[in-house]
Parts: C-alpha cells; structure tokens; sequence
C-alpha cells in the first residue's frame, strides 16, 4: 500500500510540475525572442516525455501486478520460505540458489508466461532487476498472445 501512495504523490507531483511548466512556456513561446521561444518549445516537450515514461512504467507495474495475481489465484506463485534481511529482501545467496530450478522450467517450456513470471521473482531474489523487467515483460507478451488464443 505503501508503495501505491508514493506512486500516487510522485504521479501528482509530475503533473503539478507539467502544469507550471507549462505556463512558463507559454510565457516564454510569447516572448518572441528565439532563446525564449527554444526553451518554451524545451518546457513543453520534456515534461511530455516525462508524463510518456511515467506512464509506461505505470502501466508495466498494473499489468505485472495483475499477472502476479492470476498466478495466486491459480496456486502458481513459489512458496518457499526463505530467509529476509530486515529491510524484507530475500538473502541473495538463497534467491541464487532458486535461481536453476526457475531458469530450468522455462527452458521446458518457453511459451508458458506462468514460468517466465517465476523466473521473473528468482531473478528479482537474486537482485538481478533488468533480468527480472525482462522475464515479465516476456511474461506480459505471453499471455496477451495465450489470452487472444495464439
């Protein structure tokens, strides 16, 4: 929950920063002067960027979270019960040790998005973060194509 109002509060602060941008580059645009009317060009196109990639992101996090949960519902998440440090994150050399069996079931089968969404959590245990957005955005393309029936 935690997690969710900090998104909420980064995602207003966002657009309270598009908004006063953007008025400043309105102010700029009508100055008429070329450094003016550059940098008023500047404040429009890099707080859209900004709200693109805020948004994208958004959208991975709403689309993981729902296949997690699928996954829950249908008994598929590991249970293991490893040991955590204070700070709640699995001990690295336990989430290594997981780390096989993962990459082992994905092998057998690479269409299945319930595999790549394990190896996804093994390798987030292990600390591997790029890893782990790669495993579930292949996970996320897997079950759009099972869902659409392909």
């Amino acid at each position: 929950m935690r997690v969710r109002l900090a998104v909420a509060l980064m995602t207003v602060l966002l657009l309270l920063y598009v908004f006063l941008a953007g008025q400043r580059a309105v102010v700029l645009l009508g100055s008429g002067e070329t450094v003016g009317v550059v940098m008023g060009v500047a404040l429009i196109v890099l707080p859209l960027l900004a709200l693109w990639a805020i948004g994208r992101e958004l959208w991975f996090g709403v689309r993981a979270q729902r296949l997690g949960e699928r996954l829950d519902a249908e008994g598929g998440l590991p249970d293991e019960n490893l040991p955590v440090r204070p700070s709640g994150r699995i001990e690295r050399a336990d989430g290594d040790a997981l780390f096989p069996q993962y990459r082992a079931d994905v092998e057998q089968h690479p269409a299945d998005w319930r595999a790549r969404y394990r190896l996804a959590l093994a390798y987030d245990a292990a600390g591997d973060r790029r890893r782990a957005r790669e495993a579930v955005r292949t996970a996320i393309r897997l079950e759009a194509e099972e869902r659409r029936g392909g």
